[in-house]
């Protein structure tokens, strides 16, 4: 990168409306200059306090592409680790933004900090842009007035609160990971499900039932979907997200990557007395899910 460049600065989970519009204001004011997304990974969390990881919005390739997709020219994915964190402020300007991303318009949020134990803020950020010939840009994270963080949305996917954290990321919450094999028991009465797994670490939403969308490969298809331990069977089963693809049979998804869209809520998970009290109520959901992805 020998040219100047707009650096936005951030972890950038979830990409939602607020990182979207930081993103729009680098493509208002970069005037031809490449824009350059500078994230980290893994969430600076995991050196500071590392008992109070947060689960994540999106994966590090979804958060690259949502990135690019939202106007970054070049996403620069630095690894956040004791080393990292021990970097002096001053240091992390002149190394980083100076010396490798060659700022000379860096884009943050109102609550910024760098540096060894966040000892650089916003006010320092514009102290050294001058000494170092960048400017600073400065905004809220918001949309229509209303603040939004990552924590925020969360809370809201964990709450079950899908339709909201939705609204706040601009599209439905998704976790991604592999078809794994589970109980078959929903190949045996009728509504065969992809059992997702290897989705440690992302934000799982409630326990319950949701409207969204199944995804693998090229295939995209409207789902139900239930989170749970399927209480209405003897025995005890671990928690697990399964998608049953409306009205498609025969498909063979053990192993392949899959994702999974959560778009609406549709009801909590219950015990029923009997299969067939299950079955109807299924199909139920089944047509409810069927009604809203249609929309």
């Amino acid at each position: 990168m020998s040219e100047t460049n707009v650096v936005l600065i951030g972890v950038f989970d979830g990409v939602h409306k607020g990182h979207q519009q930081l993103l729009n204001r680098a493509k208002e004011i970069a005037a031809g200059r490449p824009i350059v997304a500078l994230t980290f990974d893994p969430h600076p969390t995991t050196v500071y306090a590392p008992t109070k990881v947060p689960t994540s919005l999106t994966t590090l390739a979804d958060r690259v592409e949502l990135l690019k997709i939202h106007n970054a020219d070049q996403v620069a994915v630095m690894k956040f680790n004791e080393k990292f964190a021990a970097m002096s402020p001053e240091d992390f300007v002149a190394n980083v933004l100076v010396g490798q991303l060659h700022a000379s318009t860096v884009v943050v949020g109102k609550n910024f900090t760098y540096g060894h134990k966040a000892a650089g803020n916003v006010d320092s950020l514009i102290a050294e842009g001058r000494t170092h010939n960048f400017t600073v840009d400065v905004q809220e994270l918001k949309a229509d007035t209303e603040v939004i963080s990552s924590s925020r949305i969360r809370t809201l996917v964990i709450e079950g609160k899908v339709e909201e954290a939705r609204t706040l990321l601009s599209r439905p919450h998704r976790l991604d990971g592999v078809v794994v094999h589970g109980e078959k028991r929903g190949r045996e009465i009728g509504y065969p499900t992809a059992n997702l797994g290897n989705i440690e670490g992302q934000t799982i939403p409630a326990d319950g039932v949701y409207a969204g969308w199944l995804t693998v490969g090229i295939n995209f298809w409207p789902a139900a979907i239930s989170i749970g331990t399927n209480p209405t069977f003897a025995g005890e089963r671990a928690r697990q997200v399964e998608a049953y693809a409306l009205d498609q049979e025969g498909l063979e998804l053990y192993d392949k990557n899959a994702s999974i869209e959560f778009g609406w809520y549709l009801r909590p998970t219950l015990k029923f007395d009997s299969l067939e009290e299950l079955l109807v109520q299924m199909k139920k959901d089944c047509d409810k899910a069927r009604e809203l992805t249609e929309k």
